[in-house]
């Protein structure tokens, strides 16, 4: 059960974008893992309880040490994250709900990061298709988390059929609808991972819609 982090947890991020070395990672590596690796795990095994009965459903943890595909070239990441996916190849072209801490604060919500644009073609299609079903989908989850769903988005937008369309039809990729947090008492303590898991599960139905149009 995940009891929180703390201000260790920040001391260590910061710590890390500060001295992105061996021999500093060493020295501090129980920080990493009591105040920063296993709670994150902890709350990733919390938050994915309304996922354990449906088919094809991870749950990622990502670790410190850097990931050469995405990103510097600096021996550990600045950040923590915990994601819920499905069982793809490359999860950047299917959606996914995740929580990050990094040294700023913690950010969660939803993103399909890069979509290929035959995916994207094929939800028009679909949107233009069902323009009603859609757009509920999107005033919905606005309404019911008080946060817009952004993207980004092309210089030329695509031409939409309808007018109600038009905005999403410039979207490309990013596609997103998430919270950024500073660190403060707030975000201490066992009450954030109930925050979290509440807006996640409200992001659930955005999440199938997308994902049925996975490759």
């Amino acid at each position: 059960m995940f009891e929180g982090f703390c201000p260790e947890t920040v001391d260590f991020l910061w710590g890390i974008r500060m001295n992105n070395n061996r021999e500093w990672f060493l020295q501090h590596k129980k920080d990493y893992v009591n105040h920063l690796y296993e709670p994150m795990k902890a709350l990733g095994k919390d938050l994915f309880q309304p996922f354990l009965d449906k088919s094809g459903s991870l749950l990622k943890v990502s670790r410190i040490y850097r990931d050469a595909r995405m990103h510097h070239d600096l021996p550990y990441k600045e950040s923590l994250w915990v994601c819920i996916r499905q069982d793809v190849d490359w999860w950047a072209e299917n959606g996914c709900l995740f929580f990050e801490a990094c040294p700023e604060g913690v950010s969660y919500g939803f993103v399909l990061w890069r979509p290929r644009p035959a995916t994207m073609e094929t939800m028009r299609k679909q949107w233009a298709a069902k323009p009603k079903e859609f757009l509920k989908l999107i005033s919905d989850t606005e309404k019911a988390t008080g946060i817009p769903i952004t993207a980004d988005t092309y210089k030329r937008p695509k031409e939409a059929p309808i007018p109600e369309l038009a905005p999403f039809y410039s979207w490309k990729g990013n596609i997103s609808c998430v919270v950024e947090r500073p660190w403060s008492e707030d975000t201490f303590g066992p009450e954030l991972g109930q925050q979290v898991l509440d807006f996640l599960t409200g992001l659930i139905p955005l999440y199938d819609y997308f994902n049925q149009f996975s490759v």
